[in-house]
């Protein structure tokens, strides 16, 4: 089936990694502006995700896609976004902003660490709306999270994982005791 991932990341020679890193496998991170450049516009650094992987698409087109996606995860001025540095958009946007470089490529895998856990509660709830749109058209999401809140609007299958050990499939029902 074309759209299986069969990696074994651990063993995987870096240069092939660059080729699945930022396309099939994306991450998204608790703070954004540990993953955003400061120093570049976000429209640079969306822009740029797409020139690593489709170097054959014209500027146009990628600043036309960039934007899209920059809509697609709820940024109501797309324009001024992308024209602007990560230091001048509040953190619902910065978050947006990360979630959409992320999705940039339609990734096979999305894996997302506490994405709302510096976010206000209503923001949090749009984000997880977001998240739930990318994971609804085919994107699958490994999310760690203390929320429950969260777990219980997410899950499809849960894993509870307490101090470095499986404890149970929640979908299953299954115990486990063993080391990840």
């Amino acid at each position: 089936n074309g759209n299986k991932l069969a990696y074994n990341i651990a063993k995987m020679p870096t240069n092939e990694m660059y080729n699945i890193r930022g396309k099939d496998i994306t991450m998204i991170f608790q703070e954004p502006m540990t993953s955003l450049n400061p120093v570049f516009t976000i429209g640079y650094q969306l822009d740029e995700v797409m020139f690593i992987h489709y170097p054959e698409m014209t500027k146009e087109e990628v600043k036309a896609h960039s934007i899209d996606m920059l809509n697609q995860v709820g940024i109501s001025m797309p324009e001024r976004v992308y024209s602007s540095y990560p230091h001048e958009l509040s953190g619902g946007e910065q978050q947006r902003v990360s979630i959409a470089r992320a999705i940039v490529n339609s990734p096979k895998l999305l894996i997302c660490d506490e994405p709302t856990g510096n976010l206000d509660p209503d923001t949090s709830m749009e984000i997880m709306r977001v998240l739930e749109n990318i994971n609804n058209l085919g994107t699958t999401i490994i999310m760690a999270t203390h929320d429950r809140n969260i777990v219980d609007r997410m899950k499809k299958r849960v894993i509870l994982v307490e101090g470095g050990r499986l404890k149970k499939d929640y979908e299953k029902g299954t115990y486990y005791n063993e080391r990840y």
